[in-house]
């Protein structure tokens, strides 16, 4: 194709592209690949923009056409050459468009959709910003176009994108569009290959709805499926979706398709995976969901689209608002995208609230696999009330450990006199129903929540309050209130203490106080205990004995903080021990049970760092009771 005989016209950039021109190319875009992105963009922008003029009658050149944007490329003469079949340029719209940074012919096509009525849909705008990032790669880049208008000129635009370019008119082309030819700088020789551009093409531009074709073969396949109205999809398609974004083999458990038009309007297909990928929380930044602007994607894996709570989901959120050339750093800042996350957010907790209405078996599902990401999201104030009706526990009123319950089940089986919600941390449920701290509520009758999971307490801790109701560690109940409340299992049947028996037993509770010292505040008479003969209590009434260990492990902290030692008189052994005293108020084995009593209940609160001094008495223990055994069995 020759030049027409006559002298190219030279022009001079714009003030504000010569200052800006070296920022895009430098900094705006950290991978230099993402010029073939904006090139794509800008070529379905033109079919689109064609296919509108089609669809209102107007009279277009050569209205045959396919719409497709091709792409070839010459390994030896270092170039790429991108194609489109979209409504091309004159010389006047040439100068408006790549001549002036952020002027796009865009902004004037959607002005006049909107005042034809038309709806105004995958228009891929800022075209002249988007172009500049091919000097990235390009020594020198020439743009031939002819407008769709009948008669018009074949332009050829030249330029090195240092300050200066020519328009120049050339023979007919055979066809209306444009066509972009890269001269590729020596350094870049890599996109003149096929593996790589169709490798950008999959990556960025997989959803294009225009064929993306490289020496006539088409690249991408994949069907834009969340821009598709619901009713026109089964559930076969989104699960074959779901495999293709998430390389996953099985299907995922719950499917969130929403299209958004107010206040902003956006579209995001999300899942929530079948099985959790969480591994004692290895690699826990590699999660977030893909962020395309009209079918174009821009970032992968966009953590900012999603709190980290809600970081097990996949999907693609595609905007109409945001602009094409936004970059990660100003992604926080912009208003439009907060907007999306917020709405993101809540439709995630939307249809997991309907799910938990809905389906129970599928939430326990979802729960026994996700609850340990989900937990972490009791930061998150925003969104209190739903993420509080979501949790679940299990609780002493379940028939096994795997069984759970919400917040809502436990408050609708509360009697009237009960004003506080009661949860208990351990590892196990054997191991808090074992538990002294546990008895008075078990004697009662009330309800508490089982805490198997470290992060539990710190939850509970956070919210504070479920309705007008607290939550409350068993430790820091106050048992004045639980004594007014009925018995429902009877206690243990012992006759009353003799006055003098009383006055022993007060007697021996400071003794106790004396052999164990300074390591305890005070030893009283327990109103907690029915079938354990001790216990330590937690004398810091604003923080659990569970959540000071916790602390004090964050802290490398490791002495006892100072607990109530609580003695159950009723018990067979605490009785023994009164006789014991009333005989000899310094029998040694009067020092050997308080110690051991001791040690044992800081062995139950998981504050014993040396058991070798308890084991050694055990032992001593069972040796005499085996000189018992065997002299009253006459063995």
């Amino acid at each position: 194709m020759t030049d027409v005989n006559q002298q190219a016209k030279q022009f001079e950039f714009k003030a504000e592209t010569k200052q800006l021109l070296n920022i895009l190319v430098h900094s705006l875009y950290t991978h230099k690949e993402i010029f073939l992105r904006e090139l794509i963009s800008n070529a379905s922008d033109a079919l689109d923009k064609i296919r509108f003029e089609i669809t209102k009658g107007t009279d277009v050149a050569q209205k045959e056409l396919p719409h497709e944007i091709n792409i070839d490329f010459n390994e030896k003469e270092n170039t790429i050459t991108v194609s489109d079949t979209g409504i091309g340029m004159t010389e006047a719209e040439l100068i408006a468009n790549i001549g002036t940074i952020a002027k796009s012919g865009s902004a004037d096509f959607i002005k006049k959709i909107s005042e034809s009525g038309a709806e105004a849909t995958n228009i891929i705008g800022k075209f002249g910003v988007g172009f500049y990032s091919v000097f990235m790669v390009a020594d020198k880049v020439e743009v031939i176009t002819k407008s769709y208008k009948h008669d018009s000129k074949s332009l050829k635009w030249i330029s090195d994108g240092l300050g200066t370019y020519e328009i120049v008119e050339i023979e007919n082309k055979l066809s209306r569009g444009t066509d972009i030819i890269i001269y590729l700088r020596e350094d870049q020789k890599e996109f003149a290959e096929k593996y790589r551009l169709e490798q950008i093409i999959k990556k960025h531009s997989n959803f294009i709805s225009f064929p993306i074709k490289i020496k006539n073969e088409q690249i991408n396949s994949v069907q834009a499926i969340w821009r598709e109205p619901k009713s026109s999809l089964t559930k076969e398609k989104y699960v074959e979706f779901y495999k293709f974004l998430t390389f996953e083999s099985e299907e995922p458990l719950e499917i969130i398709h929403k299209s958004i038009d107010a206040p902003i309007q956006f579209h995001c297909l999300l899942f929530i995976p079948s099985k959790s990928n969480e591994y004692f929380f290895y690699n826990r930044e590699d999660y977030g969901l893909d962020l395309y602007v009209r079918r174009v994607m821009i970032q992968h894996k966009t953590k900012e689209l999603l709190p980290e709570y809600l970081s097990f989901v996949k999907g693609i959120v595609d905007s109409e608002d945001l602009p094409l050339n936004i970059s990660r750093e100003t992604l926080q800042e912009d208003v439009v995208f907060n907007k999306i996350t917020s709405n993101v957010t809540s439709q995630i907790l939307n249809a997991l609230t309907t799910m938990a209405k809905d389906d129970i078996e599928k939430y326990n599902k979802f729960w026994n696999e996700h609850s340990k990401v989900f937990k972490m999201g009791y930061m998150d104030f925003t969104n209190h009330d739903k993420y509080t009706e979501l949790l679940r526990f299990n609780s002493s009123a379940c028939q096994s450990e795997k069984d759970i319950i919400s917040f809502e089940q436990y408050t609708s089986k509360m009697s009237a006199d009960q004003k506080e919600i009661y949860y208990m941390v351990g590892n196990s449920r054997e191991a808090i129903l074992s538990d002294p701290h546990f008895e008075i509520f078990s004697r009662k009758g009330l309800e508490v929540l089982f805490l198997f999971d470290p992060i539990d307490e710190f939850v509970l801790s956070s919210i504070r309050k479920y309705k007008e109701f607290e939550l409350k560690s068993v430790d820091q109940v106050d048992l004045s209130k639980l004594e007014k409340l009925s018995d429902i299992n009877e206690k243990p049947k012992y006759e009353s203490l003799e006055k003098d028996d009383e006055l022993h037993f007060k007697s021996l509770l400071s003794k106790m106080k004396e052999i164990i010292g300074d390591k305890i505040s005070e030893v009283c008479e327990s109103k907690r205990l029915t079938d354990s003969p001790a216990c330590i209590v937690n004398t810091d009434s604003g923080m659990s004995a569970s959540m000071q260990k916790v602390l004090g492990m964050m802290n490398k902290e490791s002495s006892v903080p100072k607990h109530i030692f609580e003695i159950n008189k009723n018990h067979k052994l605490i009785r023994n021990l009164i006789k014991v005293f009333k005989k000899n108020s310094n029998d040694e084995f009067i020092k050997e049970i308080t110690e051991q009593l001791y040690e044992s209940s800081l062995l139950l609160e998981g504050y014993l760092s040396d058991s070798h001094k308890l084991v050694s008495k055990i032992n001593s223990f069972m040796e005499d009771s085996s000189d018992w055994y065997v002299s009253v069995k006459k063995i």
